[in-house]
């Protein structure tokens, strides 16, 4: 059994060469964000959930991108209004956010 109900990685990756990369669409800050929001949701106090940094998660084509586990649902994300909404409808309520799910077979 997993530690957490969710396990969520974001990848925050920057290419040095330049390419296509999620650093270059404000990840970081993203991610930032997405941590501070749980923590105020209470998702992290109780255990609920851990958002972790990732590196190159291979999928630079459709970044920013993150994987939540254990479903290993992935999703792509813009603003800080999806972070919402993932945040609220799959980690607090477990229905996936069809519109910023990304098949999972895909890679760059």
């Amino acid at each position: 059994m997993s530690h957490y109900q969710h396990h969520v990685f974001l990848c925050t990756n920057l290419r040095s060469d330049g390419s296509n990369c999620c650093q270059q669409h404000g990840a970081q800050s993203l991610r930032d964000y997405m941590k501070k929001r749980s923590k105020a949701l209470g998702l992290v106090r109780s255990g609920q959930v851990r958002i972790n940094t990732a590196g190159c998660l291979n999928r630079c084509d459709q970044g920013p991108v993150m994987v939540v586990y254990p479903e290993a649902v992935w999703y792509s994300f813009v603003d800080q209004e999806d972070i919402d909404d993932i945040l609220e409808q799959h980690l607090l309520k477990g229905q996936i956010v069809d519109r910023l799910n990304i098949d999972s077979e895909t890679g760059c």
